[in-house]
């Protein structure tokens, strides 16, 4: 009895179990027509060997075959199912019930969990379609055969491939389980060897939701490859072939394994869209003789107990076939057959056995099965005229087979020499494929062969002339990266092997050499646009002549000669009410200061320099402590003199001129001892800074100190806020002149200001850092010139009737 498995259904239906009844059945779907070839090849083999009188003479041999549904799981329980005695089988029966072999499996995953549970129980196990190089580890599976080359050939032949067509920068595809797996890693530890490399590797399964298909799309789509390898079944490729030709994915050239380079599923014009042109191994073709009448033969009506023939029927004819004493109400929604149908004109390609591959495989494993057991029972090889046994079929020992199956050697009636070497596989030898449109079908045309010698040396023959290739005529370039140009250099592709890199531009401030590394330039060069050259940088500082400076310069100028001008009225007029009531020195004195303040800003333009540097920042924090002295001194005698009001005060005599110019005078000199010890410890200096822009340095003074710059800064915000305090503590003097008031609001401007100014000149770059602080003293200086002054001249020059001491004296 020779056991065989096939998954003449592709795809099994999950189901939940509830735990409160018996488990449902095991229900598959996806009949495949190609695996259900493959059992009656196997069926047709035992029947011609039972035919045979050179072969097993009068013994019978007998199968029984069960379907896997493509999964380990489901070829595991077939497997124990078949290597399991019959529960109904006599003891008194003279044919021992249990398999002494099994034909297993086109998966190497299946193969896989079949070879690793049985081969303890020392069954032989003979695979015709599982090439994983895993499954030929003798210490792990000690009883695995098979009739197809190991992968380990296929990567060979596969890296050979490359390497003939110089394709250097190439994808790949696998199929989650162990055959994609295992033949891609197998595959990569060749093409490493050649300087070969693998851009992606996508992962594919019949089962996997379409999501993950588009992913791999999606991963051929933004690869720069023009050659992908596919080591993948043909049901686990066909969802992503269908989608590749849907999205209009051309112009790649697809190398494929011998597991769906020759399938008839794939093979059809609008699949050729996408694929046409592809290359590939298979195992060499074979014509089986009588072949053809034995599948034409196949119907339900000539054996109704033959599984899975009535769904074959189904599909080959188109309606169910309806046996005696059936009830076919259910099968309401299918034709039933009249029993006249017949396949013995059908032209479908399920009967075309000229170029049979795997079931030729099938067809070998059974035939070495055979010749082992005739062996064993005769102590001879087939052939020999004295045929008389040695051993009695009932005393078969599993290990015994094993023995035998290894030792097989014999050549079969094709002249093919089947035999197993210690690994138990046999020679490789393979056909180069390419697919080729013609006369509207898709044919796999033959155009060269791959095989391997015992010292590790392979002979490759190709036909190039006669390939049609999917770019058009040219055989497809597919380098990883090309030789990178002046001004660029290599850099490494993350996740990508190390042969490949992209050519980037040279980084700003660098440039290429005849070795296509950068160099960078000295810091006060940048390089070019090409990248080829170092050009000295820009220098960039505020000047005269640009719009900006144009501007500021104009508005410091204006802001002087309104101060000037606001002055000499206030000299001219120096004997009016107004002048009087806001004190006419104190007034002249803040004029000055504001003067001074307007022009500070010239400082800050143009090319830095050593003593503009020093000026700038002194100037600055000495004249704006004058400036809010100056009005911190007003604000004392606003209050004063409203003190002074009441009978009894004698706070106005304690706070006459004199003291006014000593609390001017030593809240500057204050201001000037800070600036002094700022020169004199860690001065401000000009300085190049490169942080702002790479193309550009920036000239600007250094502050030194960024302390003492604080300090300085700090001790006005210090004066301000004493005088803002006082200010608007005496805003509400019932005074109809009230500068109070005035001072108070000045003051606002002045501390909002400097308050936003510290942010703006923390993050403004280069030169506008400058501009901020420009703007800054012209902002708080116009603002203590408008708010203070402004209303007296008002006064003074437009309504000189309210410039009386009766108005200025008068009560709200």
């Amino acid at each position: 009895m020779i056991g065989g498995i096939f998954p003449i259904f592709n795809k099994e239906i999950s189901s939940t179990s509830t735990f409160d009844r018996d488990p449902p059945g095991v229900k598959c779907i996806g009949f495949d027509l190609r695996a259900f070839r493959w059992t009656q090849v196997m069926i047709f083999a035992i029947e011609e060997i039972n035919k045979d009188s050179t072969l097993l003479p009068n013994i019978s041999l007998g199968y029984r075959i069960l379907n896997s549904c493509a999964s380990p799981t489901n070829t595991l329980r077939a497997a124990l199912t078949l290597a399991s005695r019959l529960e109904e089988t006599e003891s008194t029966s003279s044919c021992p019930p249990a398999i002494s072999a099994l034909i297993a499996e086109s998966g190497s995953s299946q193969s896989l969990a079949v070879a690793g549970t049985l081969g303890p129980f020392h069954l032989p196990v003979v695979s015709y379609f599982s090439t994983c190089a895993c499954l030929s580890n003798r210490a792990k599976y000690p009883t695995f055969f098979r009739t197809i080359p190991s992968d380990y050939f296929q990567a060979k032949a596969l890296a050979a491939l490359v390497k003939h067509f110089g394709w250097e920068w190439i994808g790949a595809i696998q199929s989650d389980n162990d055959y994609g797996r295992n033949g891609i890693l197998a595959f990569t530890e060749e093409v490493k060897k050649l300087g070969v490399c693998v851009a992606f590797v996508g992962t594919i399964l019949r089962t996997y939701t379409m999501d993950k298909i588009l992913h791999v799309v999606e991963m051929i789509k933004q690869s720069t490859v023009e050659v992908i390898l596919a080591f993948v079944p043909e049901g686990d490729l066909y969802p992503l072939m269908k989608e590749v030709v849907k999205q209009n994915i051309t112009g790649i050239q697809w190398i494929g394994s011998e597991a769906w380079i020759t399938a008839t599923r794939p093979s059809t014009p609008e699949i050729y869209k996408a694929y046409g042109g592809a290359l590939g191994f298979v195992v060499k073709k074979m014509a089986i003789p009588n072949l053809k009448p034995f599948l034409t033969g196949v119907s339900p009506y000539t054996d109704p107990a033959a599984a899975f023939v009535r769904d074959f029927w189904e599909i080959m004819v188109g309606c169910r076939p309806a046996l005696p004493g059936e009830h076919t109400g259910t099968e309401a929604t299918n034709v039933i057959c009249t029993g006249n149908e017949t396949l013995t004109n059908s032209k479908d390609v399920f009967f075309n056995v000229t170029q049979l591959r795997v079931s030729y495989n099938v067809y070998k494993a059974v035939y070495a099965i055979a010749h082992a057991l005739h062996q064993l029972v005769f102590c001879q090889p087939a052939g020999e005229k004295t045929v008389t046994p040695c051993l009695n079929i009932t005393d078969i020992q599993l290990n015994e087979v094993t023995d035998q199956i290894q030792r097989v050697n014999f050549r079969n009636m094709f002249g093919d020499n089947v035999f197993f070497d210690e690994n138990g596989d046999p020679p490789a030898s393979y056909e180069i494929i390419n697919w080729q449109l013609r006369d509207g079908q898709v044919q796999h045309v033959a155009l060269g062969h791959f095989d391997s010698a015992a010292n590790g040396d392979y002979e490759l023959s190709i036909q190039e002339k006669k390939i049609v290739w999917r770019t058009g005529k040219m055989v497809p370039k597919s380098v990883c990266s090309n030789v990178c140009p002046i001004g660029t250099r290599k850099a490494q592709i993350k996740g990508k092997p190390t042969c490949c890199f992209d050519c980037i531009p040279c980084a700003d401030g660098t440039v290429a050499n005849s070795t296509a590394d950068c160099i960078p330039c000295p810091q006060e060069y940048w390089s070019n646009d090409r990248k080829d050259e170092c050009i000295p940088k820009t220098i960039e500082f505020l000047t005269y002549s640009e719009p900006m400076g144009i501007a500021l310069t104009f508005v410091s100028l204006l802001g002087a000669t309104l101060s000037l001008a606001t002055m000499t009225i206030f000299i001219c007029c120096r004997d009016t009410p107004v002048i009087k009531a806001s004190n006419a020195e104190l007034s002249c004195f803040l004029l000055f200061s504001l003067f001074l303040c307007f022009l500070c800003p010239l400082t800050f333009i143009g090319r830095p320099t050593v003593w503009t540097c020093m000026l700038r920042h002194t100037a600055f924090g000495v004249t704006f402590a004058l400036c809010i002295s100056c009005v911190l001194g007003k604000t004392i005698v606003v209050v004063t003199a409203f003190k002074a009001s009441f009978p009894g005060s004698k706070v106005a005599g304690k706070f006459g001129p004199a003291q006014q110019r000593i609390i001017v005078c030593s809240c500057t000199l204050i201001q000037i001892l800070i600036c002094v010890l700022w020169l004199k410890l860690n001065s401000p200096f000009p300085d190049m800074v490169f942080r702002y822009s790479n193309k550009k340095i920036v000239l600007e003074c250094n502050t030194g100190s960024e302390a003492a710059f604080y300090a300085a800064l700090g001790y006005i915000g210090i004066l301000s806020i004493i005088c803002l305090v006082l200010a608007f503590l005496a805003r509400k003097l019932p005074d109809n002149f009230n500068e109070a008031k005035f001072i108070t609001f000045s003051m606002l401007i002045f501390c909002a200001v400097w308050i936003t100014f510290i942010p703006a000149y923390v993050s403004s770059p280069g030169k506008f850092t400058v501009a901020v602080e420009i703007f800054a003293i012209l902002s708080s200086a116009y603002g203590l010139l408008i708010c203070i002054f402004a209303p007296k001249c008002y006064i003074i020059l437009i309504k000189p009737e309210k410039n009386t001491k009766k108005h200025v004296m008068g009560k709200i």
